[in-house]
């Protein structure tokens, strides 16, 4: 299996941000990392390695990449402002650097976006917010409502962060029509520290704004908010989803 390691500095984020890509041709795929983890993250707890025949086959080319989770929802010590601002700089992140990039070296088509836990949340929203040019987005335990790290504090940055709040009031628009063409997986199971009502609602959500291709999996409580569910889930659904 093709690897490479990548790395610039981000003039959004005024960081450097690494990534790694795996495999030599097919659907391009951005993968999240988990909240604390960086862009060796799903390599280093076999996440890569379940689906590696996927991109041995040459179905699907992936880019491992890293984050700053760990500093915005859940960083105890953070602002509420700071998290919200922190989180939507990712997005322009993603939005005017690393999403073109990846469609550059895979010849300008639309991406896959995944990720587990805070990771399946970045897939979600940056789908939300960027539909077209993201064309599917799998959320593996995702956790999507962020109300209890966030106090009374409500502002822009995190209205527009937050599915949950915005995609309901998206109003009949070229946006809409968009959104309406991304498939999306929302898959949770339901035991210890999972949180299988936020899919649900997420899903719920979606489905009422006409997007017609959301899965909705609930596994059950034999299934944890882990690396062995994950492990599971993506190569499942990649192979059902992917050409």
């Amino acid at each position: 299996m093709k690897r490479a390691e990548h790395g610039w500095y981000s003039k959004v984020l005024g960081r450097d941000m690494r990534l790694v890509q795996y495999g030599h041709f097919g659907k391009p795929l951005i993968l999240f990392p988990t909240a604390g983890g960086d862009h060796l993250d799903n390599e280093r707890f076999k996440l890569i390695e379940s689906i590696r025949p996927l991109i041995e086959a040459g179905r699907v080319k992936v880019y491992s990449c890293s984050s700053i989770s760990s500093e915005t929802w859940c960083d105890s010590h953070a602002a509420p402002w700071h998290k919200s601002w922190l989180q939507d700089r990712f997005h322009d992140y993603l939005k005017h650097e690393l999403i073109p990039a990846v469609r550059a070296d895979c010849g300008g088509v639309a991406v896959a976006v995944a990720g587990a836990s805070l990771g399946g949340y970045n897939a979600v929203n940056s789908a939300c917010r960027q539909p077209g040019t993201i064309d599917l987005a799998i959320g593996l335990s995702g956790t999507y409502d962020f109300d209890r790290w966030m106090g009374r504090h409500r502002d822009l940055a995190y209205y527009f962060n937050q599915p949950l709040a915005f995609v309901p009031n998206l109003p009949e628009s070229d946006p809409l029509q968009a959104l309406r063409g991304v498939t999306f997986v929302l898959a949770s199971g339901s035991g210890r520290y999972e949180a299988p009502d936020e899919s649900r609602r997420l899903a719920a959500i979606l489905r009422s704004k006409g997007v017609r291709q959301v899965h909705l999996e609930l596994w059950d409580a034999d299934w944890h908010h882990d690396w062995p569910t994950w492990r599971a889930m993506l190569p499942l659904f990649l192979d059902k989803l992917l050409p």
